[in-house]
């Protein structure tokens, strides 16, 4: 398994906890919105390692795209929760590099 992978389901997990009604909005609220810069942080070295890796890249760049609009409310939860689906789904489907 690939480091891009790991992390692919690292960043699902997080995303997956971030996006449950009500506590993972009082958990970044409360925190003052550093979860979401941390996780901007982890979609980017997420997305470079896929790259290298020749992998899908959808699921980082819709995290980054959640990182930035996550303190919306509703719109916030609603992204976390797709987006850990589709990271964890291209998680699962693996890399191109490992079919070669």
């Amino acid at each position: 398994m690939s480091i891009s992978r790991i992390m692919k389901l690292i960043t699902g997990i997080f995303e997956g906890l971030l996006g449950i009604p009500l506590l993972g909005g009082l958990y970044i609220f409360s925190q003052g919105w550093a979860p979401l810069f941390v996780m901007l942080i982890l979609h980017i070295i997420t997305l470079i390692l896929t790259k290298n890796d020749r992998g899908a890249s959808g699921g980082s760049i819709l995290g980054i795209i959640t990182s930035c609009i996550g303190w919306i409310p509703v719109v916030g939860m609603i992204m976390h929760m797709l987006t850990a689906v589709v990271l964890l789904i291209t998680a699962a489907m693996g890399d191109r590099k490992s079919y070669r």
